[in-house]
């Protein structure tokens, strides 16, 4: 009788064995379900709006007016997004944000990552101050009439140039927070040896800190192209006359220009926003692996 009692107890390796692999079931049962989430989450918040968008950008006038889901019966693929390249001066537009964006960001890029290279390796209390201060324009809220102040005094009221400058100085905060940390995490033995070897502080910059930076500064190069790019605010005061409007400011004056008020024509100015949005969504795919990896990068030493 007592051996039969004790073949009847459950083995204990038996048990072991069964514990991981019961772990590793919900674990995945949860990983299906908020992956499953996830999807749902992202269909509905970006991927209805975005097919709407696009598929309401090849409908005639009186399909896209109703704003469905649906394809359309009659397609006007060519007749829309032709008339919006033409009427929209998109040619024009897009060169003028450009002629913005690249200055602008190569400015902030490289003036930002000096600016962070001095603060990270400072101890004054002053150059402390001067950092907040710096990092506090990414909160604050755009002051337009003391700008537009600004630049009157200056005679740039109106230009490129001055909203090249109102550009910079409002996007130079964003450069100097992700680089300053980064910096901070970087051993400063690195630049004592390249000192040692005979280097300047410029050439420390460029061959030792620059390379290190790359990373971050693209992340923070298209954070600036993003912000840059769709700015419409500081465009719509700083900015006079349709030979210089940037591609929100001219898809909001082609929008404001139907012939017909009483009819908005959805399917033009959904063809505006495919195509202004279309160097953005390019830009992208080219460097998003180095975002992420520079996401990463910056979240590690950060």
């Amino acid at each position: 009788m007592a051996g039969i009692a004790t073949s009847s107890r459950p083995q204990p390796q038996a048990v072991v064995r069964r514990r991981p692999a019961v772990r590793a079931g919900r674990k995945g049962l949860r990983e299906i379900t908020r992956v499953v989430l996830l999807t749902t989450v992202a269909a509905g918040w970006i991927g209805i709006p975005l097919w709407l968008l696009l598929v309401n950008s090849v409908k005639p006038l009186r399909e896209a007016s109703v704003l469905g889901l649906g394809l359309p019966k009659a397609w006007s693929l060519t007749d829309n997004y032709s008339t919006v390249i033409h009427e929209g001066r998109y040619g024009t537009a897009v060169m003028n944000s450009v002629l913005i964006a690249v200055p602008t960001i190569a400015s902030a890029v490289l003036l930002g990552s000096l600016a962070a290279w001095a603060y990270a390796r400072s101890r004054s209390t002053t150059m402390n101050f001067a950092y907040n201060l710096t990092v506090l324009s990414i909160l604050l809220p755009p002051a337009v009439l003391p700008t537009i102040y600004e630049l009157q005094l200056t005679g740039l009221d109106g230009t490129r140039l001055g909203y090249f400058l109102v550009m910079t100085g409002t996007r130079l905060g964003t450069v100097v927070f992700l680089a300053t940390g980064f910096i901070r995490a970087m051993p400063a033995e690195l630049e004592d040896a390249a000192e040692v070897d005979g280097a300047g502080r410029l050439q420390i910059y460029r061959h030792v800190i620059l390379p290190l930076l790359l990373p971050v500064l693209l992340v923070g190069s298209m954070i600036l192209i993003v912000t840059i790019w769709n700015e419409f605010f500081f465009a719509a005061f700083l900015l006079q006359g349709s030979e210089r409007a940037t591609l929100p400011m001219a898809l909001y004056q082609f929008a404001s220009a139907s012939p017909d008020t009483s009819i908005a024509r959805w399917n033009l100015i959904f063809a505006h926003v495919v195509l202004t949005s279309l160097p953005l969504v390019i830009a992208y795919l080219f460097v998003q692996r180095r975002i992420v990896s520079g996401l990463s990068e910056g979240a590690i030493k950060g």
